[in-house]
C-alpha cells in the first residue's frame, strides 16, 4: 500500500485478503482468557443484503472487535437460516429447485458480508438446510418424543391458503399470515406439537434473569405467555346432565351475568346441538364463524342455542349463545357474559337485545371507589372485597376452584411444505407412530421435482414416502419442521459446528454459553425469541447446556427508514417509485420542496419516511454505497447517524460527511511532519498537559459510551471532536512529537471497531512497520495524565488580583462568570460598576474591565 491517496476499494480488498489468509478471527476455547460470545441473528438467504441487515451486522462487528481489544477470547460466528417458504415459492416460479436458489443466494450474501469486513469465524459457518445440521435436530426431536414432550393430534390449526401450510399462533397474529398477509382459516388436521405450554411458567419466571434485555421485549414476552390467575366455575346446563366450565378473573361480576357464550368449536355443540336445524342453517349462512378467528367488534355475530345455564348462585336460567368472539383455544372456550363490565359483551348484548344488569354503583366525589349493588348479600362491598368474598363462597360450596391459564399454546411445528427438515417419524405396519432409528438419521429430503406451478408437500414423493422396516411396509411422516426449529438452537451449535457425536459438544457449550451479546430486530420478540428461550431450556434439561437462559444481553436495532414516494396505477393501486428515477429538490435544511418523475404525467406523492423494503421500492443497495465510498464509510454512517435502538434515517449527505472525515484522518496521518513538533513541549508545556487531559477525557468518554451506554453515535462524535482538536493544535504548532503520536494511536484504536480497514493501514503507517492493529489493546487513560477535576482560577478586576475561585474543568465561560458574580468576597468590587469587557484565559486568569455607572 504505497499510494498516499485514500482509495477505499484498494485498501479494503488488501485488508480483507490479509484477514482471510491469516484466519485472524478464528478462535478456540482458551481457559486462560475471558470469553465473549457476540452473535447477530442468523440471516435468511433471500438474495441480497438490505440496509437493515448491514446495520444489524455492523453493530455486532463493532462490539466483537471492541471486546477483542479488551483482551477477550471472542466468538463471532455467522450462518444461514436456509429452509423456508420464500425459497420454495421462488423455485416454483422459476422452475428450479429451492436448494439451488438457496445456495446461489448464500454465495452472493457471503461475498457481501466479506466486503463489509465483518470479523466472523468462517470456520464455524452453519447452513441449516444441510443434513449435517438438521440431523441433530431430528435426533433431539426423537429424544423429546421419548420423554413425552412432543405429540401428534388432530386439532384446529391456523391455515394459510396461499402458502398451503399450518402456522403457529405466533405466526398468525390478527388473523393474517405473518409472511404473506393472507387471511387465516381454521382447519382441523393432524399436527405435531412440542409442549412449550409445560414450560410457560419457567419462561415467565426466568424473564427476571434478563436484566440486560430491552424492557419492551420483556413486556411483549410476558403478554404473549399471558399468565392469568382466576377461578373456574361449574355451571349446570338446565335439564341436561352437563356442566359448563367457565373461567373468570373477576368473580365479583357474577351477579351481572345476563347470558353465557361458547365458541363454535366448543364440545357442547357436538354433544347436544349437532342436529339443531336452526344452528346448522346459521352456520351455513356464516361460514366465517367456523373458519376464522374473531377479528374486531365490527363483525360480531352469534345465535341463541335455546339452552339455558343455571346461575351458580341464584339458579336463575340464563340463555346460552354461540358467538364468534369467544376463543376456542383459551381456557374452557366458554364465558360468563357481563355486559355492564365488558365492552364486547355490552356491544353483543345491544346487538341482540339481551338485558344489561347494573351491579356497580357510580362513584361520588366523596367516595371514588365503586361498590356492589343488585348483588344479594354482597351489596355494599367494594370490588376487591366482593372478589374475595364471592371467590371464597364459591370455593367453599365446591362450585369453583382456583386455576391458572396461559395464552401461550403448545408449539405447532408441522409444516406441509417440501423445503424443510423432515420430521423423523414413521407409521409402521401396525399403524403405530414410531421414531426413525438413530443410526438411520438424517432423514434426507428427496430430490426436488417441479410440478406445474403447484405448491407441494412430501406427500407427492411416493417413492420416498413408502419404506420397509424389517421387511414390512411403513410410511414416512410427510410434514417438515417449522423453520423456527432450526433458528432456535443454531447459536449453541456454533460452539462446535463440526461435532459428530451429538447435537452439541457439552465442553464447548460450557465454555462459550450463554451468548454475551445478541443483536437483532424487535420484530422477533414473540416468535423467534420465545422459541429460542424455550429450546435452550429443553437443552438445559437434557444436560447439554449449563445456563438457564441463552443470552445475557440483547440489542434490538431500529429500522432503516427513508423518504418514500408513489404514484397511482390505472387500476388505482399504488406504484412505489425508486429514488433513482426521481428528481428531488430540497431546501437548505434538507426538506423536500419538489419531486417529479421523468416521463410521468401522474402526480408523485410523498409517503413520508418509512422502512426500506423491496415492496416499497425504496431500498438503497449497499453494494453501490461500498463501491462509491467504501465499506468503512457505510459502517461509520450506520453507527453514527442514530442511536442503535432507534430508527435510522437514510441521508446521502451524511454518508458524504463520513467519507470526508475518513479522508481527513487519512490525509492527516499521511502528511503530518513529526519534525515540526520535536521542540514544542518546553515552549507550550501547559498545552501539552491540556492535550493529555483531553486525550484521557476522550478515552474515558468513548469507553463509557460503548461499555455502559451502548451509545455508539456519541462515542464516534467524541473521536471526531478529538481528532479535529489535534489537527488544530498541530496546525498552530502547539503539540509535541510524543503527544501527537500517542493521540493518533489512541484515535486509530478507538476508530478501529467502526472502520477496521482504514485503521489497519493507518496503524502500520504511524508505527513504521508491519504492526497488526488486530492484536492491539483498547487504549486506557493514564492516571498520571489526568488533569484535576477542578483548577484554581485567578480573578482580576481592572488588571489587579482580587481573589481566586476553584472551578470544575467542564464549566463554560458563561457559567464561570455567573459563579464569580455571586461570590461574597467579589460582590463589593462590582457595586455601582458596569462590566465593559471580560478577558478570560482558560485554566489561568479571568479579568473584568469595569467602569463606574455615573462615568458612562
Amino acid at each position: 500500500m504505497k499510494s498516499n491517496e485514500y482509495n477505499p476499494k484498494k485498501i479494503e480488498l488488501f485488508v480483507q485478503d490479509y484477514w482471510y489468509k491469516k484466519k485472524i478471527f478464528s478462535v478456540k476455547e482458551n481457559k486462560d482468557k475471558e470469553k465473549f460470545y457476540c452473535l447477530p441473528m442468523i440471516p435468511y438467504p433471500s438474495g441480497k443484503l438490505h440496509m437493515g441487515h448491514v446495520r444489524n451486522y455492523t453493530i455486532s462487528d463493532v462490539i466483537a472487535r471492541y471486546q477483542r481489544m479488551l483482551g477477550k477470547n471472542v466468538l463471532h460466528p455467522i450462518g444461514w437460516d436456509a429452509f423456508g417458504l420464500p425459497a420454495e415459492e421462488t423455485a416454483i416460479k422459476n422452475k428450479i429447485s429451492p436448494k439451488k436458489w438457496t445456495f446461489h443466494n448464500i454465495s452472493i450474501m457471503k461475498k457481501q458480508l466479506q466486503s463489509l469486513g465483518f470479523s466472523y469465524d468462517w470456520n464455524r459457518e452453519i447452513t441449516t438446510c444441510k443434513p449435517e445440521y438438521y440431523k441433530w435436530e431430528q435426533s433431539f426431536f426423537i429424544k423429546l418424543f421419548k420423554k413425552n414432550l412432543v405429540y401428534k393430534k388432530k386439532t384446529l390449526v391456523n391455515w394459510c391458503e396461499f402458502d398451503k401450510t399450518v402456522l403457529a399462533n405466533e405466526q398468525a397474529q390478527n388473523g393474517v399470515c405473518w409472511r404473506c398477509g393472507s387471511k387465516i382459516k381454521l382447519k382441523k388436521i393432524s399436527q405435531w406439537f412440542i409442549k412449550i405450554k409445560k414450560y410457560a411458567n419457567i419462561l415467565l419466571k426466568d424473564l427476571k434473569l434478563l436484566d440486560k434485555w430491552p424492557k419492551e421485549v420483556i413486556s411483549m414476552q410476558k403478554n404473549w405467555i399471558g399468565k392469568s390467575k382466576g377461578i373456574q366455575i361449574k355451571c349446570k346446563v338446565y335439564n341436561i346432565n352437563y356442566f359448563l366450565k367457565i373461567y373468570t378473573t373477576k368473580p365479583e361480576t357474577i351477579m351481572g351475568i345476563t347470558f353465557f357464550a361458547i365458541s363454535i368449536h366448543h364440545p357442547l355443540i357436538n354433544i347436544f346441538l349437532k342436529n339443531n336445524v336452526k344452528i346448522n342453517q346459521f352456520l351455513r349462512n356464516n361460514p366465517d364463524i367456523i373458519n376464522t378467528n374473531f377479528q374486531n367488534e365490527n363483525n360480531l355475530i352469534g345465535i341463541n342455542t335455546n339452552l339455558f345455564i343455571l346461575h351458580p348462585l341464584t339458579q336463575e336460567k340464563i340463555p346460552l349463545w354461540i358467538t364468534n368472539y369467544v376463543k376456542h383455544d383459551y381456557a374452557s372456550g366458554a364465558i360468563m357474559a357481563v355486559p355492564c363490565n365488558s365492552k364486547i359483551d355490552h356491544l353483543f348484548a345491544k346487538l341482540n337485545n339481551i338485558p344489561i344488569k347494573l351491579i356497580f354503583s357510580n362513584s361520588t366525589n366523596n367516595n371514588k371507589e365503586k361498590y356492589l349493588i343488585n348483588s344479594l348479600e354482597f351489596n355494599g362491598l367494594t370490588i376487591l372485597q366482593a372478589r374475595n368474598a364471592i371467590f371464597n363462597f364459591l370455593i367453599s360450596r365446591k362450585i369453583a376452584k382456583s386455576c391458572t391459564y396461559y395464552k401461550i399454546k403448545d408449539w405447532c411445528i408441522s409444516r406441509q411444505r417440501y423445503w424443510g427438515a423432515p420430521i423423523p417419524m414413521i407409521t409402521n405396519h401396525k399403524n403405530k407412530i414410531v421414531p426413525v432409528e438413530e443410526k438411520k438419521l438424517p432423514v434426507i429430503l428427496p430430490n426436488y421435482i417441479y410440478q406445474d406451478n403447484k405448491s407441494t408437500s412430501l406427500l407427492s414423493y411416493k417413492n420416498w414416502l413408502k419404506i420397509k422396516i424389517s421387511g414390512k411396509n411403513a410410511t414416512r411422516e410427510t410434514d417438515t419442521f417449522d423453520t423456527f426449529m432450526e433458528s432456535s438452537w443454531y447459536y449453541a451449535r456454533y460452539t462446535n459446528p463440526k461435532f459428530k457425536k451429538d447435537i452439541l459438544d457439552s465442553k464447548a457449550t460450557k465454555y462459550w454459553l450463554p451468548v454475551d451479546q445478541y443483536v437483532g430486530g424487535i420484530e422477533h420478540a414473540v416468535m423467534h425469541l420465545i422459541y429460542f428461550r424455550f429450546f435452550h431450556k429443553l437443552l438445559y434439561d437434557f444436560g447439554y447446556v449449563n445456563s438457564k437462559e441463552p443470552v445475557k444481553q440483547l440489542i434490538c436495532q431500529g429500522m432503516v427508514i427513508i423518504d418514500s414516494f408513489y404514484t397511482y396505477n390505472k387500476d388505482g393501486s399504488k406504484k412505489w417509485l425508486s429514488h433513482s428515477k426521481l428528481n428531488i429538490t430540497r431546501d437548505i435544511y434538507g426538506k423536500i420542496i419538489k419531486v417529479s418523475k421523468k416521463n410521468c404525467l401522474n402526480k408523485v406523492i410523498y409517503a413520508g419516511k418509512i422502512k426500506m423494503s423491496k415492496s416499497k421500492n425504496n431500498g438503497i443497495d449497499p453494494d453501490k454505497i461500498i463501491k462509491k465510498y467504501g465499506s468503512d464509510t457505510l459502517r461509520l454512517f450506520l453507527m453514527f447517524a442514530a442511536p442503535i435502538n432507534t430508527s435510522l434515517e437514510w441521508n446521502s449527505t451524511s454518508i458524504i460527511g463520513m467519507y470526508r472525515f475518513l479522508k481527513k484522518i487519512w490525509n492527516f496521518v499521511h502528511t503530518v511532519n513529526l519534525n515540526k513538533t520535536k521542540n514544542i513541549s518546553k515552549k507550550y508545556s501547559y498545552n501539552q498537559e491540556k492535550i493529555k487531559y483531553n486525550l484521557n477525557k476522550t478515552i474515558i468518554n468513548v469507553t463509557n459510551d460503548i461499555d455502559k451506554k451502548t451509545s455508539y453515535n456519541t462515542a464516534i462524535a467524541h473521536i471526531i471532536k478529538f481528532l479535529n482538536y489535534i489537527i488544530k493544535m498541530y496546525s498552530k504548532k502547539k503539540i509535541d512529537e510524543k503527544n501527537l503520536k500517542i493521540s493518533l494511536e489512541a484515535i486509530i484504536k478507538m476508530l478501529y471497531p467502526f472502520t477496521p480497514h482504514i485503521c489497519f493501514i493507518l496503524w502500520r503507517k504511524i508505527k513504521n512497520k508491519k504492526n497488526n492493529i488486530d492484536t492491539e489493546s483498547w487504549p486506557k487513560p493514564t492516571n498520571k495524565l489526568i488533569i484535576q477535576d477542578t483548577y484554581t482560577l485567578i480573578i482580576q478586576i481592572n488588571g489587579k488580583k482580587r481573589n481566586f475561585i476553584k472551578i470544575k474543568n467542564n464549566l463554560s465561560k458563561k457559567e464561570i462568570i455567573e459563579l464569580i458574580l455571586i461570590k461574597k468576597e467579589i460582590k463589593k468590587y462590582f457595586h455601582n460598576m458596569v462590566i465593559k469587557k471580560t478577558i478570560f484565559i482558560p485554566y489561568k486568569i479571568i479579568n473584568f474591565v469595569v467602569l463606574k455607572k455615573n462615568s458612562i
